[in-house]
């Protein structure tokens, strides 16, 4: 046992805890400007835009590789270094600003941008929520986790039949990622924080916790606001 722990007082372990949600924070912050930027980057070239909106096997290679990345990470998180988990979701970050490239094609930019803008402010407040409350939300993260999987299994459907994404069915798909990716939002800002091994302050291992934390907010608030655009976003005439 490191002795070294049984010392800890509460305010040196709320204080530990600060600086690891700190580190997982920036990081997640570094990912979502990066795709921002490159998704806004790729969106004022046409050639860059048709390339991959044109061409399916580009398009599908993006989105495999996306999920190859996060599937990799989750799976080796504890064998490989902090750099490599750096690199993967930077890489990951990278992939998803090439495909969501596609929204300025469909959705006006102040809509992009008011909804960026008001996933921000719900996210902060949720994350704060999950951060702060001495409530247990295990509850609402299984409830949500059953729930996504259910909207995973009608977002496949619907790609074989586009019939059932209607305009009122993409309006309740919306509804109801928002409802999942906020209840995920505070559930997971609290397990990651408990998550956090006391004493591991500045290690690998507490690097790659940081990594594969900022990774998990960094889908919520991303698919967050998706769900926000898809409610709120302004069609392109």
């Amino acid at each position: 046992m490191n002795t070294a722990n049984i010392y800890r007082t509460e305010q040196s372990i709320s204080e530990e805890n600060a600086r690891f949600m700190s580190g997982v924070y920036r990081w997640m912050t570094i990912g979502i400007l990066l795709t921002s930027f490159i998704s806004y980057y790729v969106s004022q070239s046409r050639e860059l835009i048709e390339m991959i909106v044109g061409n399916k096997i580009i398009f599908y290679g993006l989105i495999i590789a996306q999920l190859g990345a996060v599937f990799f990470l989750s799976a080796k998180i504890k064998t490989i270094s902090a750099f490599a988990a750096t690199s993967v979701y930077l890489l990951y970050a990278g992939l998803t600003g090439l495909t969501l490239s596609v929204i300025f094609l469909i959705y006006t930019s102040e809509s992009i941008q008011s909804a960026f803008i008001l996933s921000a402010f719900s996210f902060a407040g949720l994350s704060a929520f999950g951060y702060f409350t001495k409530r247990d939300l295990g509850p609402i993260g299984t409830f949500c986790h059953m729930a996504l999987w259910g909207m995973i299994g009608f977002a496949i459907l619907s790609m074989f039949f586009p019939s059932l994404m209607s305009s009122g069915a993409s309006k309740i798909y919306g509804i109801c990622g928002v409802v999942v990716f906020s209840g995920l939002t505070a559930y997971d800002t609290q397990k990651i924080k408990d998550s956090n091994i006391i004493g591991n302050e500045g290690s690998e291992e507490d690097r790659k916790e940081t990594i594969f934390g900022a990774l998990t907010l960094y889908l919520d608030f991303i698919n967050l606001f998706l769900s926000i655009l898809r409610l709120m976003g302004n069609r392109r005439k």
